[in-house]
């Protein structure tokens, strides 16, 4: 079946049917502010980090589709709501396209003489998302209809969200201004951020409790309120809150209404968080608000996206008598390589950002295809990431973003992490000629204090392979290597308990010969830098032990026909 098909010339993929095998996502953002959006419409936003400042809401394993989190109906009197974007409300469209763009998703939709396009987009250098909603009648009778935009915010921390209700169902805190809604859960006791939810257009209703909105036994595909082209009007305080605002209109034959919602983060100084007795300072709402209360703001900030996205996509190029090579080179290579750095994997469809944070060696691989595009923030990327090493040249496997420090929450104990910043060093190093970089003080373990020159890390990381051999003189696994599956050491007869978390046993003997492969490619990466940079003693040292471990490969790893895998806890071979 043919769900869609890719537009080289608007660097989009054009998706027809809403009823594709799976939700088919896009990400939003690229700087601190970010959004996973598919072609229904599900997903949800956060700022710098998934699990701890999760913004609003969205179910993993839900049944009928991705519904959750944001949520835009048309509802026309007497007639069925519907959504340009096919859910929440299931309703049969007369046409439907989804756009997946550089850093925005755009869904168009026609139903009963009206025609819906609603753009998604995280602006730069700003902690929203935008929705640009455009309704035209192109009937030739005169159309009454009511537009409502919803949002279901999360309260903040994820997996607490999701999990601690006897307290959850009590905390929720709204305020309501014009055509603009306040989530200030916790702000008054001990945040110092807030979220918004806000409309550039007088509205005619708002709803903050879900459950008046909804009605009782009611699902987002029919909600009581829009049933009847009304709202409720409604303050939450506690149970579960959303933001929703009503807009009526009336169109003409070939009349157009356009309006812009805003979703957004703001943030106060925690002496200066409120400016009357409950009444939160709004600084940072105000401004952005200000900012798009024109609709051509909105048209401004995607010209400024396509053309940040033509200067990066300008910097690598190919030519090929291929289409479709050109088209996976010259864009979505290059796209996908930005949203790995920004996320490392940390929030996807798959991925539900609650735990892991992002991975040492993941955020390591990310910049081999990343660093051309924005060095400088490789560059920052490499010192966060070494930032999370232990002295010994071992790392946490994971850190969260919002925070910068390592996370074994999942584990840790990988040992093939440590080369890999070796890898992602080297690899910034060739892509800029930026040495300084080696010489930039890094702490271990986020320690105050304990900062040595990138170029220590880097020995570390090294040594901790040539320190950490097995019987074979092959590296030692650890927790894993890079699959992290691959548990050699680690045995649990506990249900539930996971096997990258369970206590490890320490064998001594299960070896990888995948990390053993690894040394031998990027040890000399290593060495090299030593030579070229003053060090021509540990450089030599380093290729002695590169060709050790290529002759240990070949005798141990080798069984004539096949390259083994690793052997066991056991001295067993896989």
């Amino acid at each position: 079946m043919q769900y869609g098909h890719f537009d080289d010339a608007a660097r989009e993929y054009v998706i027809t049917t809403p009823f594709t095998p799976l939700p088919w996502i896009n990400y939003l953002g690229s700087e601190d502010f970010f959004g996973i959006i598919s072609n229904t419409g599900g997903g949800y936003t956060f700022y710098r980090d998934a699990k701890l400042q999760r913004i609003i809401r969205y179910r993993y394993n839900q049944p009928g589709g991705d519904v959750g989190g944001r949520f835009v109906y048309i509802k026309e009197k007497d007639k069925n709501a519907w959504s340009p974007s096919y859910l929440p409300c299931k309703t049969q469209l007369d046409e439907y396209k989804c756009r997946h763009g550089m850093g925005y998703t755009v869904f168009e939709g026609k139903k009963d003489g009206l025609s819906a396009v609603d753009t998604r987009t995280v602006p730069m250098g700003e902690n929203c998302e935008l929705w640009k909603i455009v309704i035209t009648n192109d009937s030739a009778q005169t159309k009454e209809l009511s537009l409502y935009g919803a949002v279901e915010w999360c309260l903040w921390n994820a997996v607490d969200d999701n999990s601690n209700f006897q307290r959850n169902l009590n905390i929720a805190e709204m305020e309501i201004g014009d055509s603009v809604i306040y989530h200030k859960t916790e702000y008054r006791e001990r945040r110092d951020h807030y979220a918004y939810f806000a409309v550039n257009t007088k509205t005619d209703g708002y709803d903050t409790d879900r459950d008046t909105f909804l009605g009782r036994m009611n699902t987002w595909s029919t909600p009581l309120k829009v049933a009847h082209n009304e709202s409720g009007n409604t303050l939450a305080r506690g149970w579960f809150p959303i933001a929703c605002h009503r807009i009526d209109m009336t169109l003409q034959p070939g009349e157009s209404r356009e309006m812009v919602f805003i979703l957004g983060y703001g943030k106060n100084p925690r002496d200066a968080k409120f400016v009357a007795p409950g009444v939160i300072a709004k600084t940072d709402a105000e401004r952005v608000i200000a900012k798009y209360a024109d609709n051509a703001a909105f048209d401004t900030e995607m010209a400024k996206l396509r053309a940040h996205w033509d200067e990066l996509l300008d910097i690598y190029t190919v030519e090929s008598d291929k289409a479709e090579m050109n088209r996976m080179v010259n864009i979505w290579n290059q796209y996908q390589c930005m949203v790995t750095f920004c996320m490392s994997r940390s929030a996807s469809y798959y991925e539900s950002g609650m735990g892991r944070g992002m991975g040492f060696r993941d955020s390591c691989q990310d910049l081999l295809g990343f660093v051309h595009l924005i060095p400088s923030s490789a560059r920052e990327r490499i010192i966060d990431i070494a930032s999370i090493q232990w002295e010994s040249g071992a790392t946490y496997h994971q850190y969260q973003p919002l925070t910068k420090r390592g996370n074994d929450e999942i584990g840790s104990g990988f040992n093939d992490d440590p080369l890999w910043l070796v890898a992602c060093t080297a690899a910034y190093i060739r892509e800029t000629g930026d040495s300084s970089i080696l010489e930039a003080p890094v702490p271990f373990d986020n320690v105050e204090g304990s900062e040595v020159p990138l170029m220590e890390h880097l020995r570390r990381s090294v040594n901790f392979t040539i320190e950490n051999r097995g019987p074979h003189g092959l590296p030692l696994i650890g927790r894993a290597d890079w699959n992290d599956c691959l548990n050699l050491n680690c045995f649990s007869e506990e249900p539930g308990e996971s096997f990258q978390t369970c206590a490890n046993f320490e064998s001594g003997i299960a070896e990888s010969v995948f990390i053993g492969g690894m040394f031998v490619k990027y040890a000399p990466e290593y060495a090299e830098l030593c030579e070229r940079y003053g060090d021509p003693e540990e450089g030599a040292r380093i290729r002695q032990a590169a060709k050790e471990m290529e002759q240990a490969i070949i005798e141990h790893g080798w069984d004539g026909e096949w390259f083994l895998r690793a052997y066991d806890a056991f001295g067993k071979k896989i």
